[in-house]
């Protein structure tokens, strides 16, 4: 077992431990997947075993015979208890280990506890099983072979321990580790249904047999182990809080959110205010990772959970007194917590707080007249809001029934959905015309054109425009005969010279042209090309004439977009050469995207890459460009193209005949893409990137040709002009600026010294202005223009300076609209029973605002300053008459036993 110093405690610390455990037990690490599953059967990635379903289901080669992985996940399905419970969230990340037909229960088990107890130094005394009531093997196996005692063993029904994929499939028992917060009440009342003793924190599910259409079980062939350890519930239990928002996985969040709220800390909130900070800061993770995976808000699909999430959090922040955007702010926090573990937060950092920046502005402009509306029903005092209230509410206001139902619900009432509903019909319909763009191409209809009409014959390495035939046609998310001017569609084609996306190489954009209907020439924009088991789909919009089944078409490839990904493409090849010649020889690919604008490749690699390995990298690129290579594509057999030594991209699928892309005495690899013919034509290659995306895994991001001219071109105006501001040469600017920062950083400590010795001085002045009341000395004064470090060091000061007896409060405009307030009590004032935390709440709560603090001092902030006068004066009378009443009286030494029982709970 590890010492108490070497167990993992913060959230990081724990999701390495997990992946390093089975990492060094043969697991391969793999990557989390996108929160946007590759599932038309779900919305979005629930559970950690998603990725691998198609792998249970037999549909897909398993990645490995052992993996492992911490998996984001999201489900809202429990909103409601998000906030409410001590681990209920919409985000949250799950670690798993998995077996593909290796390894099975008893190691399964044995491993589980293993980690539970030697990693993470869990009391085994802490620890309860659950297993499913038929199975004998587990039970055995916990007992037998790890030692647990049967008494700690609870057996459950198949509703809580057997899983299965859906009514046929794989299917098998589960069991479950449980930690008891409450180990002293005993084994006899164990119920693990009690959330507040008991936490379930690693579910091991064992895939053990098939069921049919009539229910009956058969063995598996080949066996699996899915499990998943809840990361926050973990954190939980290791750093001893009492809910998973109090774990520095989320407790940041709340901190940072306090701080921008009148509030300013999370401790001194409410109940009801708690709830809000726990909601905004569950939400804030949830949207940051959502939007990193490419969704957008919208009104459908995973665009209305985010909006829906968005605007959540916008409400909860409303209620806590935010007035101004915030959410893009909590961005940094997210990132600081997750980045390492999720690179691409960093990379998409900015588009992330551009959407929630527009999101939350297009929210408020709504929030406050729906609620003002929402407010005016209410006090009605209707029997619940009827279907056409909510309606008027989402419709002329744009606020949501969502919180339309959780406003009512706040207040006692209910909300007539079905009416609701029946206003909402036409909506409705237009929300399915418009379903087509979510997930369109993984639904039924696209996979049966593509099994009924096979792959689409490819003219696009020879030519950019080409003649075809409409052989199958979707509009709106359903096949169709014809289609109109306006419509959204997806056409496929008897031949195509546009490329679909495969190889990590995005689609081809252009245009579909046909004959002329009525006075309009048939025209499409192809905005998107997808391949749906090779058959090809061109995804656009008609923008003028009649598009039918049968038609005779003209496609044309737009040539500037192809070009560009052509560059990028074979830009890819040349980087992946450079990273084996420069880094590591074993280097392989992990992933790629080629885009117009840019390139990505992942690559497994323990370390990062050094600063001058991407300098040289670049050189080495940049020099296979200038040597003009002219590339070599052909076709063999496979064993032709291993022999010789041709490196297979990541993503593609190879028959017994492949293509090989050859870059003379520079590289070979198969290739379905499309590449320039010269590297001459790439122009320039810039790697402007590197990063890390999982352990074991790195990532570098590139432009070029064009595109690096485009990323250049604003960096050095942006030098020019820096240059000519500091009088400098390119190359003494960072040592300029580094001068600057350092110069800035002396000033600005000089000037907080200032400000704390003016502050001193000012309250020295204010020594001479303290009331006598009895052996007391108090002071109540306005202080403005101090900022609250340096008030309550001011604070502090006086009392020292009036001794044991000190009352003093004072409070002022620190800056403008803000608030600070601080009261210090010497140590007779605490005996007599005064506390200073809850003066300074009280009084701070005249200011718009709140805090507290320890008995003897105590700080607060609000945002009301036209109010701090009267708050004063209010104060200072309350603090006459409580300092002039008789003192209580002394606790009583002994207690006579009480003879009333209490509960448990109380």
């Amino acid at each position: 077992m590890l010492s108490a110093q070497q167990q993992p405690r913060s959230g990081a610390a724990i999701r390495l431990a997990f992946l390093d455990f089975y990492t060094a037990r043969g697991h391969r690490l793999l990557p989390s997947a996108s929160l946007v599953p590759d599932d038309p059967t779900v919305l979005l990635t629930i559970a950690g075993m998603l990725p691998f379903k198609t792998v249970f289901l037999g549909q897909k080669p398993r990645p490995a015979q052992r993996a492992t992985s911490a998996q984001k996940c999201i489900r809202t399905n429990d909103i409601e208890n998000v906030g409410r419970t001590a681990r209920h969230h919409t985000f949250f990340e799950m670690l798993g280990n998995f077996s593909f037909g290796d390894y099975f229960k008893e190691q399964a088990i044995c491993w589980a506890w293993e980690l539970s107890t030697e990693v993470f130094g869990l009391d085994p005394r802490h620890l309860v099983v659950s297993v499913f009531h038929e199975d004998r093997e587990a039970t055995s196996i916990w007992t037998e072979t790890v030692g647990v005692a049967p008494h700690r063993i609870v057996p459950m029904g198949a509703a809580d321990n057997f899983w299965s994929a859906g009514p046929t499939g794989p299917c098998g028992p589960c069991s479950e580790l449980y930690y008891d917060l409450q180990p002293e009440k005993g084994d006899e009342a164990i119920n693990l249904e009690d959330d507040e003793r008991f936490i379930e924190f690693y579910n091991l599910v064992f895939m053990e047999s098939n069921r049919n259409a009539d229910g009956v079980l058969t063995p598996l062939a080949n066996k699996n182990i899915d499990t998943g350890m809840g990361l926050e519930r973990m954190a939980r239990i290791l750093q001893g809080k009492p809910n998973n928002y109090e774990t520095d996985l989320i407790y940041p969040l709340m901190a940072a959110v306090a701080r921008r709220s009148p509030l300013e800390d999370y401790l001194a909130a409410s109940t009801d205010q708690q709830t809000s900070l726990k909601i905004i800061a569950d939400h804030s993770r949830a949207v940051t990772h959502l939007i990193a995976d490419g969704v957008t808000s919208s009104n459908l699909g995973r665009g209305y959970v985010l909006r829906r999430l968005i605007r959540r959090a916008v409400r909860h922040g409303y209620l806590i007194g935010i007035r101004e955007p915030f959410l893009e702010s909590l961005v940094d926090v997210v990132v600081k917590v997750t980045g390492s573990a999720y690179p691409q937060l960093q990379q998409r950092e900015t588009a992330i707080k551009r959407e929630l920046k527009q999101e939350e502005l297009r929210f408020r402009d709504t929030l406050e007249r729906g609620e003002k509306r929402l407010g005016e029903i209410l006090t009605t005092q209707p029997e619940r809001i009827s279907g056409s209230q909510a309606f008027e509410l989402y419709d002329t206001h744009g606020f949501p029934l969502e919180l339309t139902v959780e406003i009512a619900q706040e207040h006692g009432l209910g909300v007539d959905q079905e009416g609701f509903a029946a206003a909402m019909e036409i909506q409705r319909q237009q929300a399915r015309a418009a379903a087509v763009n979510v997930d369109l191409t993984r639904g039924g209809v696209a996979e049966g054109l593509a099994a009924k009409l096979g792959a689409t014959p490819f003219s696009g390495y020879q030519q950019l425009n080409d003649e075809s035939e409409v052989v199958a046609l979707i509009v709106n998310g359903e096949a169709a005969q014809q289609a109109l001017q306006g419509d959204a569609v997806q056409v496929g084609l008897s031949r195509t010279c546009f490329y679909g996306e495969s190889g990590g190489q995005v689609g081809d954009r252009g245009v579909v042209l046909g004959a002329t209907t009525a006075g309009q020439p048939m025209e499409m924009i192809v905005e998107d090309v997808q391949k749906v088991d090779g058959f090809v789909l061109h995804k656009g919009r008609l923008v003028s004439g009649v598009l039918h089944l049968g038609q005779v078409v003209v496609t044309r490839v737009d040539h500037f977009c192809r070009r560009r990904a052509q560059i990028h493409h074979t830009a890819t090849h040349l980087l992946h050469e450079a990273l084996k010649r420069v880094v590591d020889p074993a280097i392989c690919q992990a992933g790629s995207l080629v885009d117009f604008n840019r390139l990505r490749f992942d690559f497994n690699c323990p370390r990062s890459v050094a600063a001058s390995e991407m300098e040289q990298m670049e050189s080495l690129i940049n020099g296979w460009i200038l040597e003009a290579y002219s590339l070599e594509v052909s076709q063999m057999p496979m064993a032709e193209a291993k022999a010789r030594g041709a490196v297979a991209m990541f993503g593609e699928k190879y028959g017994d005949v492949v293509r090989v892309v050859n870059v003379p005495g520079v590289s070979m690899e198969l290739c379905g893409g499309i590449h320039v013919n010269n590297t001459a034509e790439i122009g320039v290659v810039r790697l402007v990137a590197e990063s890390g995306v999982a352990a074991g895994i790195r990532r570098i991001e590139a432009v070029a040709g064009p595109a690096a001219l485009a990323y250049i071109k604003p960096r050095d105006q942006a030098c020019r002009e820096l240059g000519e501001r500091f009088k400098a040469q390119p190359t003494e600017i960072v040592a300029r600026v580094e001068a600057l920062q350092a110069e800035l950083k002396h000033t600005s400590k000089a000037l907080a010294a200032s400000r704390e010795a003016l502050a001193l001085a000012k309250a020295k002045a204010l020594v001479d202005q303290a009331q006598s009341n009895g052996a007391f000395q108090l002071l109540v004064q306005r202080l403005d223009g101090v900022e609250p470090a340096a008030l309550q060091t001011a604070g502090q000061a006086l009392v020292d300076q009036l001794g044991p007896g000190a009352v003093v409060v004072l409070a002022g405009e620190s800056s403008p609209g803000k608030v600070s307030l601080v009261a210090g009590f010497g140590p007779q004032v605490v005996a007599r029973g005064l506390k200073a935390g809850a003066v300074i709440g009280a009084l701070a709560k005249g200011c718009g605002g709140g805090g507290g603090g320890r008995p003897h001092l105590a700080q607060a902030g609000g945002r009301q300053p036209e109010n701090i006068d009267a708050v004063l004066e209010a104060g200072q009378a309350q603090l006459v008459r409580a300092l002039s009443q008789s003192p209580p009286p002394e606790p009583q030494r002994r207690r006579r036993k009480s003879t009333r029982k209490t509960s448990s709970a109380g």
